[in-house]
């Protein structure tokens, strides 16, 4: 695992954009999670998009911050909608663009219907200058999550369609980052509430940062 001041300078260059959507600005450029309702933002060099829901792989929004060069890593489903030039991956695949390591892992639901496993929908882990960044995606707790290694859990917590803050705790738990951000709320379903549960869940456990929404 990388040390702590790597892992602060990683989360100084991490913005929050609501919901699931984050930014990292990189030494390879600007890269995107599930970018929606985006205002605007620098031209990205790399976009993960982990399913095709209409929150999570939006035409409009990706059009806003894709360039000539940009890299887009999706599953098929989103790929249909975005055209020509995209990597598509499954849960397992690995790959390296512009000197990020890119994990595919499995992101499903256990008790409810909306993320089939089938479906082979995805979360992210990234590497970038020796930080390993997970990003769920659409997730409930899955058994998978106990064989990461990462220092940064990007993690959603408002229930429904996903795990509920204290059932997101449990997964922390498992995976035992060096630092957990909860996300995927304040949009759709889930408000701070949920994500103060959740860092109160993990007092003196795991170290959690709630970051505060940026346009």
């Amino acid at each position: 695992m990388a040390d702590q001041s790597a892992i602060e300078r990683q989360i100084k260059s991490l913005h929050w954009l609501g919901h699931d959507s984050f930014r990292l600005d990189s030494p390879a450029g600007a890269v995107y999670f599930d970018p929606y309702e985006l205002k605007g933002g620098p031209l990205a060099a790399l976009i993960l998009c982990s399913h095709e829901h209409f929150d999570h792989c939006v035409p409009e929004d990706i059009a806003k911050i894709r360039g000539a060069k940009t890299v887009i890593v999706t599953e098929a489903q989103c790929a249909q909608k975005l055209g020509g030039g995209v990597k598509v991956v499954k849960p397992g695949d690995s790959l390296e663009v512009l000197g990020i390591q890119i994990k595919a892992v499995p992101a499903y639901n256990t008790d409810k219907q909306f993320h089939p496993q089938a479906n082979a929908w995805l979360g992210f882990v990234i590497t970038v200058e020796g930080v390993s960044i997970y990003h769920a995606g659409d997730t409930d707790h899955i058994p998978e999550m106990s064989g990461l290694d990462v220092d940064i859990a990007l993690l959603p917590v408002s229930g429904t369609y996903v795990m509920t803050a204290e059932q997101a705790a449990q997964a922390a738990l498992a995976i035992q980052p060096r630092l957990a951000i909860p996300m995927h709320y304040g949009a759709i379903v889930g408000d701070e509430g949920d994500a103060q549960r959740f860092a109160q869940a993990l007092e003196g456990k795991v170290p959690v940062r709630v970051l505060a929404k940026e346009s």
